[in-house]
């Protein structure tokens, strides 16, 4: 058993070393809530979700070609 924990050990020192040489952007701090890119505007993206919306309605209620009445 203890050579399970000794082997799990110097495999993950390796894989940091091996990460840390390559020029990875490592980062162990844990979860970072900054925000490196603005998000668009809400009433955009609303818009834009709107005009979907509208487009999908309107193709389903339409008629197809082939139908028969």
């Amino acid at each position: 058993m203890w050579k399970l924990i000794v082997g799990f050990i110097a495999f993950a020192a390796l894989a940091l070393y091996i990460l840390t040489k390559s020029g990875g952007n490592i980062d162990l701090s844990g979860e970072s809530h900054s925000i490196s890119v603005p998000h668009e505007p809400a009433s955009a993206a609303s818009d834009a979700a709107s005009a979907a919306v509208t487009a999908a309605v309107e193709a389903a209620s339409a008629p197809s070609p082939g139908a028969s009445q």
